[in-house]
């Protein structure tokens, strides 16, 4: 418990900090004691490298801010002491912590609060990874926010602020500072109602010719459905692969914190997803496992949880190194990966729509019109076996991608735009709500009904297919489940022949029997 023990011997008093195990904050009481003795500075409580450094900052932030380090032994004890505590966000616990127990600053109202931030060697209070998260904790444990965690992140959490930009300004009793950061509030709205969206630029109408992809990305958004898209360089699939988070539902409620709280753990920028916008993360394809899965030390989360929620997109399939490729597929089923550490076990959520594009050949021009190909048979296969038909097996639609047209792109001619297919998804989306909700009382009445709901001739149609191209059970399964999806962007309730055999058209050619290749 937050507390003061301060007199002309010495003093003590407990400051309420926290650290970052995962994506979460896990509460540190920062105890610092002030006695006769040796002039020193001592950390304990299992810190790690940048924690003991911050001696060196705060010492020098104290004298900066008119400050003076008392000429007595200081120790910093960070408890639990069996917790390993990570991160330059101690720094302002720490000073605050020492001028509290010297009686430098005035301590109403300071135990109700949750401190963290990092100090310039002049005192500037500097912001650290994991804001989010703080906020969270601050919010679950009833105490209210002091450091430079900014207005929008703490309007995000609701939780009460004070902003500080310099540590001298904690010569003010707390609770002015929250009075004077109340106006940030209405102040943090207006500029973030200001704030131009990066994706409201990109719009699919700038993809010119590539009208039967756009069909599949309509699809793929309106079923959540993993793609992969085949062509040759320059036809255009970096375009719609970046295009697709505008034609999927804004971020809203738990979804949007979540996201954020990822980004914020990373050190990443949160603006763009607290405005709702989905995540788009495209990592190289000569990326670590750690860095596409996460890990390191301390652990942050990898490409795809910073996907979470949004669209992971890997150009150049074939390039990624097999191992990360593999790493793909638990995250890709369970939404979540849980990387074990000496430390402890660590979860990241990973839902994300995964989008890949490939060249169809090492040079990229087979099946190019007035390019030649000059691969051997040889070496393609060995390049399309890359991938494997382990993750092939997540990925349900498979495109071609041509080059477009010189003549259409010298004429500018212009196809479905993003407004279009984002309506047509929306549609969708709405329709298989009210389905599921007709369903389920349907079920309640009459018994259960076919997971799909296909008509006679779409049942029939399905098990001749599966026979003549003799399909696996996976298979089968996700051409059913893509033609759900496109009964529902029809307005189908029941799934028929016609749905089937566009559903078909977007199956992995040349991956029935699990085989590691694809051919378009």
């Amino acid at each position: 418990m937050a507390g003061e023990e301060r007199h002309r011997s010495g003093g003590r008093y407990v400051v309420h900090g926290a650290t970052l195990a995962g994506i979460e904050a896990i509460p540190v009481d920062v105890e610092v004691d002030t006695s006769p003795g040796l002039p020193g500075f001592s950390i304990v409580g299992m810190p790690d490298t940048q924690i003991l450094e911050a001696r060196s900052r705060v010492a020098c932030a104290l004298r900066a801010c008119g400050f003076k380090m008392p000429r007595m032994s200081v120790t910093v004890n960070l408890r639990p002491g069996d917790l390993r505590k990570t991160g330059t966000g101690f720094d302002l616990p720490i000073a605050m912590g020492i001028l509290a127990a010297d009686g430098q600053i005035p301590v109403k109202d300071l135990s109700e609060c949750l401190v963290f931030g990092e100090l310039g060697l002049d005192g500037t209070v500097l912001g650290v990874r994991g804001e989010m998260a703080y906020g969270l904790l601050a919010k679950e444990l009833g105490l209210s926010i002091v450091g430079a965690a900014s207005a929008k992140i703490a309007r995000t959490v609701e939780c009460r602020f004070a902003t500080i930009a310099s540590l001298d300004e904690v010569r003010s009793p707390i609770a002015r500072l929250f009075d004077r950061d109340r106006s940030a509030r209405a102040e943090g709205s207006k500029t973030a109602a200001k704030t131009p969206s990066r994706a409201a630029a990109l719009d699919f109408a700038d993809v010119i010719d590539q009208e039967q992809a756009k069909r599949a990305f309509v699809i793929a958004a309106a079923g959540g459905h993993g793609l992969l898209m085949t062509g040759p360089p320059g036809a255009g699939k970096t375009m719609l692969a970046r295009r697709l988070p505008t034609i999927l539902p804004p971020l809203t409620g738990s979804k949007l914190l979540q996201a954020a709280l990822v980004h914020s753990v990373a050190g990443e920028p949160v603006d763009s997803i607290l405005r709702g916008e989905r995540p788009f993360r495209a990592p190289h394809h000569s990326i670590s496992l750690v860095g596409l899965v996460g890990g390191g030390r301390p652990v942050t989360p990898g490409e795809i949880s910073l996907a979470h929620e949004g669209v992971l997109f890997l150009d150049e399939l074939p390039e990624f190194a097999s191992s990360a490729l593999q790493a793909l597929r638990q995250p890709i089923e369970e939404g979540a990966v849980r990387i074990v550490r000496a430390e402890g076990t660590f979860e990241f959520p990973t839902s994300f729509q995964l989008v890949a594009a490939a060249n169809p050949c090492p040079c990229g021009h087979l099946g190019d019109p007035g390019h030649t190909c000059k691969c051997t048979p040889e070496r393609i296969a060995r390049y399309q076996s890359k991938v494997g038909g382990p993750l092939m097996d997540r990925i349900d639609l498979t495109i071609d991608v041509a080059r477009p047209g010189s003549e259409a792109i010298v004429r500018g001619k212009e196809g479905l735009a993003t407004a279009d297919m984002k309506r047509q998804v929306e549609d969708a989306r709405a329709f298989r709500r009210e389905r599921i909700a007709r369903r389920a009382g349907a079920e309640r009445g009459a018994g259960p009904l076919a997971p799909f709901d296909f008509d006679g001739r779409a049942l029939g149609y399905l098990e001749r297919l599966a026979r003549r191209l003799c399909l696996g059970g996976r298979s089968v399964l996700r051409i059913a489940s893509i033609a759900r999806t496109i009964a529902d962007l029809g307005g189908h309730e029941r799934v028929d022949d016609g749905d089937v055999a566009e559903a078909s058209a977007y199956r992995s050619r040349n991956n029935e029997g699990g085989g590691d290749a694809w051919t378009v």
